[in-house]
């Protein structure tokens, strides 16, 4: 069971298993219904009655769907980080070996372009099947079609904190800039390429891949 972050703003934080894991149901069903009905149709009734939860507990946790889906993006956003540590450590030792056989200019140069692939990779297959994604993601769409910085902040924050030791780089302005801009680059062609295709065009994909490596590669390199 993924736990909601601290930093979300729920109205009471779970302190049990018991609460927790009603919290988890709760989010799970709120991203069912998203796929299902939308935004607009989503209400807390609907959440409560397919979480099988009394609607109470529903606002124990919640004053309203807005904060529901504010949450439920946070959620995506800490399994997220998790699903990229998780592909960095599988591909750690392949990197060391690869250290191991070439020059440590090689591995340095090649390290991000690795972190870049598991980062864009593990956003893609949570575009493709997790539920509630494609309208909340890391919460910059709701209301539907709403595009604004904060969360890419967020996650271009978060990614410094990451990456930034596998990249042997300091977690500077700098490179919090360079996150940011590879962020929003990133964001704005991957929504073309599901606008284009519902699971994602793979030619925008390569274009972004292309195009990702080509500007970290003259910071990163």
């Amino acid at each position: 069971m993924t736990s909601v972050h601290h930093a979300t703003p729920l109205r009471r934080a779970p302190v049990q298993r018991r609460s927790a894991e009603r919290l988890t149901r709760i989010l799970d069903a709120c991203a069912d219904l998203l796929d299902e009905v939308g935004y607009d149709a989503l209400s807390t009734r609907a959440v409560a009655q397919r979480a099988g939860v009394p609607i109470g507990s529903v606002y124990r946790f919640f004053g309203n769907k807005r904060a529901m889906a504010d949450a439920l993006a946070q959620r995506n956003l800490e399994r997220y980080t998790e699903r990229v540590k998780e592909r960095l450590t599988e591909t750690a030792t392949e990197t060391a070996e690869g250290s191991a056989a070439g020059s440590a200019e090689d591995s340095a140069s090649g390290g991000w372009r690795v972190a870049m692939d598991a980062v864009l990779d593990e956003y893609l297959e949570m575009k493709r099947t997790a539920p509630g994604f494609s309208l909340v993601d890391f919460g910059n769409q709701i209301p539907l079609g709403a595009r604004h910085a904060g969360p890419n902040h967020r996650v271009a924050d978060r990614l410094v904190h990451l990456l930034s030791g596998h990249l042997r780089r300091e977690p500077d302005d700098d490179l919090r800039r360079v996150f940011l801009v590879a962020v929003e680059t990133a964001d704005t062609l991957v929504q073309l390429a599901f606008r284009v295709d519902p699971q994602g065009d793979e030619k925008i994909i390569e274009e972004a891949r292309e195009l990702l490596r080509a500007y970290l590669g003259r910071v990163l390199d």
